[in-house]
C-alpha cells in the first residue's frame, strides 16, 4: 500500500455527485469547477478522498471537512480533495468510494457509516493499491491507519463524569445510557467504556438504547418512552454524543421534567456548549477537530509520498494513532473550548446565549 500515485486518465466529476453527499473537487491553490486535472506520478499533484459518514452530526461539514482541506493545501498545494458525505447510508458510501477509486485517488480518509460493511470499501480499494486511513471510527476488518481520539477512553470519561456529579449531588435514582449507533465499532467502544465506569459504580443501569444512525430524534423518542416507564428514577443520562444527549434532553423538556436529570455529551459542539451555559447539559467531551483532521492528511500524504508512518499503537491490527480527550463542563468550559479556540465566541454567545455568556464571564 505504498506505492506512489499511479498514472491517472483525465477524468471529470459529474455534475450530479457535486453537491453535500456526492464527491466535490477541490484543488488546493486553483479553482476547481467540474472538471479534473490531468493526472500525475508526482506525488505534489497527488489526489485524496475524504469519506464522511453523516449530516446527523454538524461536525463534518463544519469542521472535519474544512479543517482537513487546510491541512493538504498547507502542506502540499499541488494536491487535490474530493470530499463526499454519506448522509448515514452504507450503500451511498459506498458508491462514493467507487467514484473515488474510478477516479484514481492515491489514498482514502475514511469514516464509515458502517464499520463492518466498509470491509467492501477497503477491499476494492486494495485491489487498485489505494491505502485507507480509517478516521474517528475504526475498520476492523483492516485499513492501512486509523486516526482518532481513543474512543473507549471517551466512554469511561462520559461514565465516569456522570456517577461522580450524580454522587456528589446526592442524587438518588438510576442511569439511562444512550449509545451511538449499532454499526459504528467507535459506538462500541464508547459504549464498552461508559459500562466500564457505570458498571463499577454502584448506580443502577436503568436502561440501554443503541441509536441507529446516532439520530437524535431516534434518541428523544426513546427517552420520551423511559420517562413513563422510569418517572423520577431517573437521576441522570449517559448519552454518547451531543446529538443523543440533546434528544434526551429535548424529551425532558417535552416531559415538563424540572429540575432536569444530568445528561452527558461528547463532541464539544456549539448547541452542546451553549446547553452547557443554560445548565440543561452536564457535560461534553472536547476532542479538537483541528488535531484528527490534520493527522489523518498528515498520514495520507505520507503513504503517496511512499513514507506510511508507523503508529504510535495498534488497534485492529492497524496501525493507529489515539489523541486524549477532555471532559468540558460549565467550570472548565471557557478554558477548554474558548480559550483555545475551539468554539468561537461570536457562534457560542449568539443571540439569547449572551447572557448566560456574560454570567460565565465569556466575552
Amino acid at each position: 500500500m505504498t506505492l506512489p500515485p499511479r498514472h491517472r486518465a483525465v477524468r471529470r466529476i459529474a455534475a450530479a455527485v457535486v453537491t453535500t453527499v456526492g464527491i466535490t473537487a477541490l484543488a488546493a491553490c486553483a479553482d476547481v469547477s467540474g472538471a479534473g486535472s490531468a493526472a500525475s506520478s508526482d506525488p505534489q499533484q497527488a489526489t485524496i478522498a475524504f469519506l464522511m459518514p453523516d449530516l446527523a452530526s454538524t461536525r463534518y461539514e463544519l469542521a472535519d471537512r474544512p479543517k482537513f482541506e487546510a491541512r493538504v493545501a498547507a502542506q502540499c498545494p499541488g494536491c487535490e480533495v474530493l470530499y463526499a458525505n454519506a448522509d448515514s447510508d452504507a450503500a451511498q458510501q459506498q458508491q462514493q468510494a467507487n467514484s473515488a477509486l474510478a477516479q484514481g485517488v492515491d489514498a482514502m480518509v475514511l469514516d464509515p457509516v458502517d464499520s463492518t460493511a466498509a470491509a467492501g470499501i477497503v477491499e476494492a480499494a486494495r485491489a487498485q493499491s489505494v491505502p485507507v486511513i480509517a478516521y474517528d471510527r475504526p475498520i476492523p476488518s483492516g485499513a492501512d491507519y486509523y486516526v482518532s481520539f481513543d474512543n473507549e477512553e471517551i466512554g469511561r470519561l462520559i461514565g465516569q463524569s456522570l456517577v461522580d456529579k450524580l454522587a456528589a449531588d446526592g442524587a438518588q435514582g438510576g442511569i439511562l445510557q444512550i449509545n451511538g449507533s449499532p454499526t459504528d465499532a467507535a459506538a462500541g467502544l464508547i459504549k464498552k467504556g461508559i459500562h466500564t465506569a457505570v458498571d463499577a459504580s454502584g448506580r443502577e443501569l436503568l436502561a440501554e438504547f443503541d441509536t441507529p444512525d446516532w439520530e437524535p430524534a431516534r434518541a428523544q423518542d426513546w427517552t420520551s418512552g423511559q420517562i413513563t416507564r422510569f418517572g423520577d428514577r431517573i437521576a441522570g443520562v449517559a448519552a454518547a454524543n451531543d446529538g443523543t444527549g440533546g434528544g434526551a434532553i429535548a424529551a425532558f423538556k417535552a416531559a415538563a421534567v424540572d429540575p432536569l436529570p444530568a445528561v452527558t455529551g461528547n463532541d464539544a459542539e456549539v448547541a452542546a456548549a451553549q446547553r452547557i451555559l443554560t445548565g440543561d447539559q452536564y457535560n461534553t467531551v472536547s476532542k479538537p477537530i483541528t488535531t484528527v483532521a490534520e493527522a489523518a492528511a498528515d498520514v495520507a500524504l505520507g503513504f503517496v509520498n511512499g513514507r506510511p508512518p508507523a503508529g504510535s499503537t495498534t488497534l485492529f491490527d492497524t496501525p493507529t494513532d489515539l489523541f486524549t480527550p477532555t471532559v468540558v463542563t460549565a467550570e472548565n468550559l471557557r478554558e477548554v473550548l474558548v480559550e483555545t479556540g475551539e468554539i468561537e465566541v461570536g457562534a457560542l454567545c449568539a443571540g439569547e446565549y449572551a447572557a448566560p455568556c456574560q454570567a460565565a464571564g465569556i466575552r
